[in-house]
């Protein structure tokens, strides 16, 4: 097989038109092309606001003009993902219209579909050098956004190819039944026990259930599962592209983290990163939390935790619902600058004041025989301190700016035993086998 050279983003949360006259633009346009695939998570609905607004979303209600699909796909992009926490915040209308636009300008995608089925297929791209299968996953979701799996007698619901996780909160003996006598003193789990009891919920395995809270004696502290039905779907997805492509990718995309460190990956997220390499993929592209996460090399192949933003302008969505208005004590008179102006003032510390949220990599791999032989890493920023208008579009960084991504990326991946160079041109480089 020939070397098939991918370069892989995170999260393009896209809401502006692209100036392809401007030369940093065109630099990524130029960089780009130089691969056979272009991958990116797309983090936003599109459509024309003709559809309703679900009741809550995934932060900001994310949409955008089918436009900018055309400047992504000039931009090089020729795959996305796009099962993310945003992709129902316009209802099942605006993913609909979204796959709809997708699939009218010809952009190969995965991990939403009309049913589960289709939501959890691997995709394909045909290149000069090889067929590339891609296979999209949501961890960061609500049950109702989920894909529906088609029966002969109901038809599928569309959403997203879900991982879903349980997390458990483990206790010493005594607190264990500390917290069991207190629960029983109040009514704080009284829905659950009905339910239990008239056989609406099926009842835990584990020691204690407050809610959907689950806690069990161990030693103190939290972990996470990743749950078995949803990753073996998934691994069923990996074998079958397996043999029909000549690379397989997994998209992730988990917001979830270990404690309070959003750098840090989650228990279930790590199990499963192993678990679609050990299944055969290729590499394992994560992105959600907003910022870069460490790289693991896993049996030769390539783990990306988060590549963090590739484009991230989520406070020039041009409409937003009366919910997120009422968030903010504001009125049907008020704008979309007014209540991103609220937030902002209200989260003076979120991720609009956080430098790492618009510091990212383009990760370059190279593939051959179905293994990866190296990784390139090219730093990118995306405006931090610039005026809303100008803040979150990507421009590749080797100066100061890219020796302080990649010393940081560097940090967070030698967590996993990965080492990683930087080369004379300011491009940080991973050598595999």
């Amino acid at each position: 097989m020939a070397k098939i050279c991918i370069a892989a983003t995170g999260d393009s949360f896209i809401t502006q038109r692209l100036p392809r006259e401007s030369m940093e633009i065109r630099d990524l346009h130029a960089l780009f092309h130089r691969f056979d695939a272009r991958f990116t998570n797309l983090e936003t609905t599109i459509h024309d606001f003709e559809v309703p607004a679900s009741a809550v979303s995934g932060g900001t209600w994310a949409a955008a003009r089918p436009a900018v699909l055309e400047d992504l796909c000039w931009l090089g992009f020729n795959m996305v993902a796009w099962a993310n926490n945003h992709t129902l915040d316009w209802t099942h209308e605006g993913l609909l219209q979204t796959y709809g636009h997708l699939d009218r300008l010809g952009l190969l995608h995965a991990g939403v579909g009309r049913n589960l089925a289709e939501a959890s297929m691997p995709r394909y791209l045909d290149t000069a050098h090889g067929r590339i299968a891609l296979i999209g996953v949501n961890s960061t979701l609500q049950d109702w956004q989920v894909a529906g799996e088609q029966r002969p007698d109901v038809r599928g619901r569309p959403g997203v190819n879900p991982l879903r996780f349980q997390a458990i909160h483990r206790l010493s003996a005594a607190d264990l039944e500390r917290l069991r006598l207190i629960v029983g003193q109040t009514e704080i789990n009284a829905k659950r026990v009905l339910s239990e009891k008239e056989g609406f919920s099926p009842r835990s395995e584990v020691d204690l259930c407050v809610g959907n809270l689950c806690f069990e004696e161990g030693l103190p502290g939290t972990i996470t599962k990743m749950n078995q039905e949803d990753a073996q779907r998934v691994g069923r997805a990996i074998h079958e592209a397996r043999r029909q492509a000549d690379v397989v990718l997994v998209s992730h995309h988990a917001h979830e983290m270990k404690g309070t460190d959003k750098a840090q990956p989650a228990d279930f997220i790590r199990e499963f990163a192993r678990y679609c390499i050990d299944a055969g993929a290729s590499a394992y592209m994560g992105h959600g939390p907003h910022i870069l996460r460490g790289i693991e090399i896993y049996q030769d192949r390539p783990i990306f935790y988060s590549l963090g933003n590739f484009i991230f302008q989520n406070e020039t969505v041009e409409r937003q619902p009366a919910e997120l208005y009422r968030l903010y004590g504001l009125t049907p008179e008020h704008s979309p600058s007014d209540a991103f102006d609220a937030r902002e003032q209200v989260s003076q510390r979120g991720l609009w004041a956080d430098p790492h949220v618009f510091e990212s990599v383009i990760a370059a791999m190279e593939i051959e025989d179905g293994m990866c032989r190296s990784v390139h890493l090219y730093p990118v920023t995306l405006g931090y301190g610039l005026k809303r208008s100008q803040r979150g579009r990507p421009r590749l960084s080797v100066t100061e700016d890219g020796s302080r991504i990649l010393h940081r990326l560097r940090l967070l991946s030698q967590v996993f035993g990965t080492e990683l160079q930087v080369d004379s041109q300011g491009i940080g480089r991973i050598v595999l086998g």
